[in-house]
């Protein structure tokens, strides 16, 4: 059993469509159809529900699919202990993000980068969930997510820092003159926010709901750029992080004001999956992540 023909069939598994999973693994269609067939062969058993196209996989190919992904790990895991035997950190870490520790991502990732200049980041917007989901199936190596509103599972947690939350509005609306705002006051202002799908937006809604409201949302999005363009334009208002004021600071005609009664804050942090040994790659995203001390670096900076 051949690994790249598993890192074939993992391909197939997660894209469902022989034709993309082929170009991903930058081999041609027929060479990837005969590895799974192959694959079949060894296993005794079709992999692969077929009609004119991919269908699913079968039970037998689901079971394969979850070994496959824990072999492959283990083989980069393992190329990784021995690149650090000599010297040399390298590979592929793959991070999954929740949208709103995205502005700061950059402060764990530099560091990283600059002390191993061989790793390769592939850094991918995911709602917690979905982070949860693809750790499970060692689709992502590390998390970057909440730890402490929705359970977690399978994984040791690196505490960040803490999410402190601002009302952003325009500075000649009703708001002007203040120095902070309530979640009540807030909920009747027009917003701009992330979609439900989002835990952001579950936390949000839970705040809301503490005091009696909901949230007047306009505007949903499960996009940060799209988020950051509406307030940009200077009319729309929005309860965001107060990481965002790091990358973005406060737009022109716009005011930060910090939301109160209640004064509520989520911790951030980093999500591993449970093992041992731990991949070095793994281990060095924590150690360079815990370094970089993100709550000191946004709390001083004067946006």
């Amino acid at each position: 059993m051949q690994l790249r023909h598993l890192r074939y069939f993992i391909a197939l598994g997660r894209i469902g469509h022989f034709g993309r999973a082929a170009e991903a693994c930058n081999v041609t269609q027929s060479t990837l159809s005969a590895a799974i067939r192959q694959l079949e062969l060894e296993i005794g058993a079709p992999l692969i529900e077929r009609d004119k196209r991919f269908k699913g996989l079968t039970a037998e190919g689901k079971v394969l699919l979850a070994w496959a992904a824990r072999v492959v790990a283990e083989r980069e895991a393992l190329d990784q202990q021995i690149g650090l035997l000599r010297g040399e950190l390298s590979g592929e870490l793959s991070i999954g993000v929740v949208p709103t520790a995205l502005p700061t991502i950059g402060l764990v990732t530099t560091p990283l980068a600059e002390a191993h200049p061989n790793v390769t980041l592939r850094i991918l917007s995911r709602s917690s969930n979905e982070i949860q989901q693809m750790l499970d199936d060692f689709m992502l190596d590390v998390g970057i997510t909440y730890l402490d509103n929705e359970p977690l599972h399978g994984v040791d947690v690196f505490p960040l820092y803490a999410e402190h939350y601002i009302l952003l509005t325009p500075q000649d609306g009703p708001f002007r003159g203040r120095r902070s705002v309530s979640w009540r006051e807030a909920a009747d202002t027009p917003l701009c926010l992330l979609t439900s799908d989002m835990q952001n937006r579950r936390i949000l809604n839970a705040i809301f709901a503490s005091v009696g409201r909901v949230p007047n949302a306009h505007a949903e999005t499960n996009s940060v750029m799209t988020l950051c363009s509406h307030i940009r334009a200077g009319v729309w208002s929005s309860v965001l992080p107060h990481n965002f004021l790091w990358v973005f600071g406060t737009p022109p005609g716009m005011i930060a004001l910090p939301l109160v009664e209640p004064e509520r804050t989520f911790t951030i942090g980093v999500v591993v999956r449970r093992q041992d040994p731990v991949a070095p790659l793994v281990d060095a995203f924590v150690k360079a992540a815990l370094a970089s001390d993100i709550e000191a670096r946004i709390r001083s900076d004067p946006s």
